[in-house]
């Protein structure tokens, strides 16, 4: 068994948590900039994260549950998740987006994972309070990774990480296999190998023997 893990946002979806949220209260294009600068590290995770949540502030329930039912996942994800979970091994999403986004876009492929590290949007009086909390705000992707395989038993160098921006890198450098999905330029040196579809995915797996050989 290996354990893999995944990234959401511009890994396993295309779609941008944030940016879908902030179309309902009309600063998706704020949003959209905090998470560049995020993701070519001139900003700290943990800083743009919290200045999207104050985004936020004030927008009802219902229209953030709309927003995370618009998160999908990229062509060929879920086949790929079922095929590493039918080869016995552990599927995981480590992600600094939102847990109900991705619970949303799963379900909507009616395809599972095996664990979710996720930070979460705070709600009081049926609106969102501006606010973010969960283990990767403040945490890096490679303590995750690090405390996932502990648990499972799995060494570090059976573990495979798929990322493409900065705070993937924590993971992406400790990992046994890690792999970039279209990653920004400074993701791209710590990466074993570069893919730009779930397919050639699916073909790095294979050729790690990671999974078996498909005939498609």
């Amino acid at each position: 068994m290996r354990l893999v893990a995944f990234d959401f946002d511009g890994t396993l979806s295309d779609s941008e948590m944030t940016v879908l949220l902030g179309r309902r209260m009309d600063v998706a294009d704020e949003m959209a900039d905090i998470t560049d600068r995020a993701m070519n590290d001139e900003i700290s995770y943990a800083d743009s994260l919290r200045e999207r949540a104050a985004l936020l502030d004030g927008l009802d329930e219902e229209s953030a549950e709309e927003a995370y039912g618009d998160v999908t996942l990229r062509p060929g994800a879920a086949d790929l998740i079922a095929r590493l979970r039918d080869a016995g091994h552990h599927v995981a999403i480590l992600t600094g987006g939102f847990e109900r986004g991705v619970e949303r876009a799963l379900e909507a492929e009616g395809v599972e994972v095996d664990t979710i590290v996720a930070n979460r949007l705070p709600v009081e009086g049926g609106r969102l309070t501006g606010e973010v909390e969960g283990p990767l705000v403040e945490g890096t992707k490679d303590e995750a990774l690090e405390s996932l395989a502990a648990d499972l038993g799995v060494k570090l160098s059976r573990t495979v990480a798929v990322g493409d921006g900065a705070n993937d890198l924590p993971m992406l450098e400790v990992a046994g296999l890690s792999v970039g999905f279209v990653p920004k330029p400074a993701v791209r040196p710590s990466c074993d190998a570069v893919v730009a579809s779930m397919y050639r995915l699916g073909k790095v797996f294979e050729g790690y023997s990671i999974l078996p050989k498909s005939d498609q």
